[in-house]
Formats: C-alpha cells, structure tokens, sequence
C-alpha cells in the first residue's frame, strides 16, 4: 500500500480510508479521510484513533474486534460525532484485518443513502395528497361557503358581543379554505413545461421578494458558483420550492432576531445518481441550491417525517410547505434534504442538469 501507484488509487477513492497499526496510531490516511475529519495527513498521523473520534464510539471496539478475530467486520448506522467540529454524523463503518496487526478502515456516510430513501418516500407521501385534496375540495368547501354566508347573516342581526362570534365562523372558515386550496395543488397532474433554468435568476427573484416583506430584517449572504449549467425545470415551480425554504428560514430565525442570517448558496456535485421510480433510467444530479440559516434548527424527533403532510412546529402553520416543496422537487427528478445543526440547519435541493437533445449543455435563458 505504499507504492505510489496504491497511494493513488487510494486517493481516488471518493470514501475515507485509514490504516489503524497495532496502538491505535493512524498510519495511512486518504484525501477524503482529510476532508471527512477535517485534519491534515500530517496531523492525523501523529495521532491515534480515540483522539479523532469519541472514545466511546463503538469504532474503537470494531478495531479491537477485527484485531481479535483477524476477520472483517461491517456495523451500519454508527453514529460519529467529531471532537474537533462537534458535527455528528451516522456511518457505515467497514474494517478488515492485514498483515502486521493492521486494520484498514472505509466509512460511509449515511447523508447520500438516506437522501435517496428518504427522497422515494417524501414522493409517496406527497402522492398520496392527490386524492384526500381532491376530495376535500369537494366535500369542504361547498359546505364551508354555506356556514360562512350564515355567519354573515347572522352578523348583520347579531349584538356587538355576538358578532365576535359570527367573525371568528367567518375567519375560521377562510382558514380552512385556504388550507384545502394549497392541498389541491396536490392533485394538479397537469403536465408543466420545462426548460433550461438559470437558478441564480430564481434565487435573486426570491431574494428581492423577500427582502421586501417578510425577511426585511434578514442579511442575505450569496454564495454561488458563476460556471453553474443551468436545470432542466419550470421556473415558476423552482421559485416557489426556493420561496418556500427561504420563509421557513425566516420564520426559524424570528421576527425579532437582530443578527439574522440566510446563505444561498449553489454548487455543482458529481457523483450523485438517482434511478427515476418506473424506469431504470438514472439521472445525475449534480446542481444543489441550498439555503442555510442562523436560526434554532430541526428537533431530531421531527426530521425524519419533516416533508410529510401536516408535520410542522408552528402554531398557525398547516405543515404543507415542505410537503409540497418534496412533490416538486421529486417531480423535477430531484432530491431535498435537511441538514439540521443549531445556528446552521441547511435544506439542499439536488436538481439534474438540462441538456440540448443532441446531448450538449444547454444554455438558460437570462432574466
């Protein structure tokens, strides 16, 4: 392993991979372990095992394990927080045994695998909308349109004390009505046009509206990446995915925050590839657009049901937002995915690329 052609098959390798010897001490390390424990080759090989990862992480006890029985072994879902960033992640921990008591070690991040779980089951859940809003526009709002003329008649014979009463009827039913309207766009099968897209044009477009209304008191920070190819998409759809998670952003921060702060930020990842459900076709997706904010963050209890219908924290919110941010973006063939941290929870969007028909990058259309 320490010819140079090992080496650099070895930094290839998109995952981390360390060389553990006999006392713990870390021997060989790749770029991707560099970057995943955020440490230079040179640091990391003056230091043992226990002083990168806690030292009751059960990776200490796979290490010991494999020395032991001279096999390899695999544990999935370890849970691995950094002493160094205090950035806690879940891994797939792989470890094998070599000559000379040596134990190689190759993580994955569970981020990629539980995007794309994740991603098929937000879908279902966003689907499975199409047929309760249908319904509920039906069998709702004519009644509601009903109880809400009533009311008014009520109001107008009604004393001062009763007509506060027959207000809240009123307002109580428009809130409902709005409910079940944002529902319907559940069911709206209809096939939208897409197109080449200038992400950057959607998230300026957002920016200006936001700053105007409901984020006036945020600072903005953008962080983009100027050679981005532009997405196959509907712009009006992708303005209203990214609207959505910039004013949950805002509401996070709070209204009365004085050192608010939202990052937009793009980026072009390889690598990722999606397989399209129904088809074997795979599309890659290498455009994210992420939004991250300065607020509290996501509980731990609610991120794994966070884009399913009606889950949400606020008191007047009906938890439709982020359900229906899901169903566009699975729509588009893409992937979002919240990273929850206090003071920097991100949600990213992963969107495929447009290309010309003859297989070329195709070119967006300026705003």
């Amino acid at each position: 392993m320490s010819d140079p052609t090992s080496e650099m098959i070895i930094n290839a390798l998109p995952l981390p991979v360390l060389t553990i010897g006999p006392d713990e001490r870390i021997l060989r390390v790749n770029m991707a372990a560099e970057h995943f424990f955020d440490y230079s080759r040179r640091m990391m090989q003056r230091q043992r095992l226990r002083d990168i990862i806690p030292f009751s992480s059960p990776i200490i006890a796979l290490v010991n394990e494999v020395r032991r029985r001279r096999a390899s072994v695999s544990e999935y879902r370890v849970e691995l927080a950094s002493p160094r960033t205090g950035v806690e992640r879940s891994v797939d921990v792989f470890a094998t045994h070599l000559d000379d008591d040596l134990v190689v070690l190759m993580l994955q991040e569970r981020t990629i695998a539980d995007k794309m779980n994740r991603q098929l089951t937000h879908r279902g859940a966003a689907r499975s909308m199409v047929a309760l809003g249908a319904m509920l526009a039906h069998e709702i709002k004519n009644p509601l349109a009903g109880i809400r003329g009533a009311a008014q008649l009520l109001e107008q014979s009604a004393a001062e004390d009763d007509r506060l009463l027959t207000r809240l009827i009123c307002d109580e039913s428009d809130r409902i009505v709005r409910i079940v309207e944002r529902m319907e766009l559940f069911g709206d099968e209809r096939p939208v046009e897409r197109g080449p897209v200038n992400v950057h044009g959607v998230l300026d477009q957002v920016k200006r509206s936001a700053q105007s209304g409901f984020a006036r008191h945020i600072r903005f920070v953008e962080t983009y990446d100027p050679s981005l190819p532009p997405v196959l998409g509907n712009r009006d759809q992708l303005v209203q995915v990214i609207l959505n998670l910039v004013k949950n952003a805002a509401e996070a921060i709070g209204a009365d925050a004085v050192d608010g702060e939202i990052v937009l930020s793009t980026a072009f990842r390889t690598g990722l590839r999606l397989q399209v459900p129904g088809s074997r076709e795979r599309v890659s997706l290498p455009i994210e657009v992420a939004v991250r904010d300065n607020g509290p963050g996501v509980s731990a209890e609610l991120l794994p049901d966070l884009f399913d219908p009606f889950v949400t924290t606020k008191a007047q919110g009906s938890g439709l937002g982020l359900a229906l941010v899901a169903k566009i973006v699975g729509d588009h063939g893409g992937i979002v995915e919240c990273d929850p941290a206090p003071r920097r929870t991100a949600f990213r969007v992963l969107l495929p690329m447009s290309h010309a028909r003859d297989g070329r990058e195709s070119s967006a259309e300026t705003e």
